[in-house]
């Protein structure tokens, strides 16, 4: 495949992987973006995540696909590439007793679960291992990234390949061809936008929507990261803990608010979050309960759900030859280097495509 000019849209974990790993295929790359690493956005989803793997994939074939091809990069960076900014941790993931499964949380608490031959050192907990409330747990070993350490490197890593960073808002897809640092129209753009597809000319995809989720930032230690099948407060509510790496503190969650665009902290979740957070893992507080968390800040973000799954596709837009990578959820990052690598499959495929007409 010889070198071709690529205009990637957006600079959140989906477009900045996509983009270094073109580059690394040897292509021009530029992106372009409304939002870059350091920004703090509604709009922007990848800052806020907490991020982990937590492999609930709702039964989606392809999004397995994507899990288990990321799952041994992200191990590969936590244990090799320690200025990444990500770290291994313990999963600890426990059926609370008497609730009903949320329905996503399905596979995730799964005590044979299709993951169980891709991550490292799963096996079931003793029932006295158990905290209480929990009938039933399993953990493996999973990696929690600072995102405010993650991102940039992976802007780092770009740059290294030659990847050129601008800023700017597409208003059209077809547009961003014309966006190249060469000068040159693109001859593939690739549509990493995220929750803004619903909203991008020439894409305007409406089975995107957000899925808001709500979390504390902690300066609190927690010895493993935490998730439950459910909690007592509705299917839209979960409770979720990770510490981040290098000192990025702890985020304790959350919600899974889908249709909620509200950028505005509910102080009344926060609160939920907080005691639901404590109650599981009292070794936060040292038994101090919710009065001994030191608080960082609160924090709102808007994953990309999207209907039927994420889009990984290719199409002809206005003459413009584009793939689509967005609408991963909840689970951007832990099928960040799937989902890329099937991108850049279809950049190829574009490629040969035109090169033969």
């Amino acid at each position: 495949m010889s070198s071709a000019k690529i205009v990637v849209i957006g600079a959140g974990v989906a477009g900045l992987t996509t983009a270094l790993l073109l580059a690394k295929s040897r292509h021009s790359v530029t992106v372009i973006a409304k939002h870059m690493p350091g920004d703090y956005d509604i709009e922007y989803t990848s800052p806020w995540a907490g991020a982990n793997y937590f492999p609930f994939s709702i039964a989606e074939d392809s999004s397995r696909k994507w899990e288990r091809a990321t799952y041994p990069e992200l191990m590969r960076l936590a244990t090799q590439v320690p200025e990444s900014g990500i770290h291994v941790q313990d999963a600890n993931i426990f059926i609370v007793d008497g609730i009903p499964i949320t329905p996503f949380m399905k596979d995730l608490v799964d005590d044979k679960p299709w993951f169980k031959g891709v991550v490292q050192g799963f096996r079931k907990f003793d029932k006295e291992e158990l905290p209480k409330g929990m009938k039933s747990g399993t953990t493996f070993k999973s990696v929690c990234i600072n995102t405010a350490i993650y991102l940039p490197y992976l802007v780092g890593q770009c740059l290294k390949y030659g990847v050129v960073f601008k800023r700017g808002i597409v208003k059209h897809i077809a547009d961003a061809a014309d966006l190249h640092f060469s000068g040159k129209k693109a001859d593939v753009v690739v549509n990493c936008s995220g929750l803004l597809a619903c909203k991008l000319g020439g894409v305007e995809d409406k089975k995107v929507i957000p899925a808001r989720g709500q979390i504390v930032l902690v300066r609190n230690e927690a010895p493993g990261m935490y998730t439950t099948s459910a909690v007592h407060d509705g299917d839209d509510e979960m409770l979720y803990i990770m510490m981040r790496a290098a000192g990025g503190g702890t985020i304790l969650g959350g919600c899974y608010q889908k249709g909620n665009w509200s950028p505005e902290i509910d102080p009344n979740l926060a609160n939920r979050i907080m005691k639901r957070c404590v109650d599981v893992c009292p070794e936060l507080t040292g038994g101090k309960g919710v009065e001994g968390l030191d608080i960082i800040r609160h924090g709102v973000g808007l994953r990309p759900w999207r209907e039927g799954g994420a889009r990984i596709e290719k199409e002809v837009i206005n003459g413009v030859r584009v793939v689509h990578n967005y609408g991963a959820a909840g689970w951007g990052y832990q099928a960040s280097y799937g989902m890329s690598e099937d991108t850049v499959a279809l950049v190829k495929e574009s490629l040969n495509l035109s090169a033969k007409l």
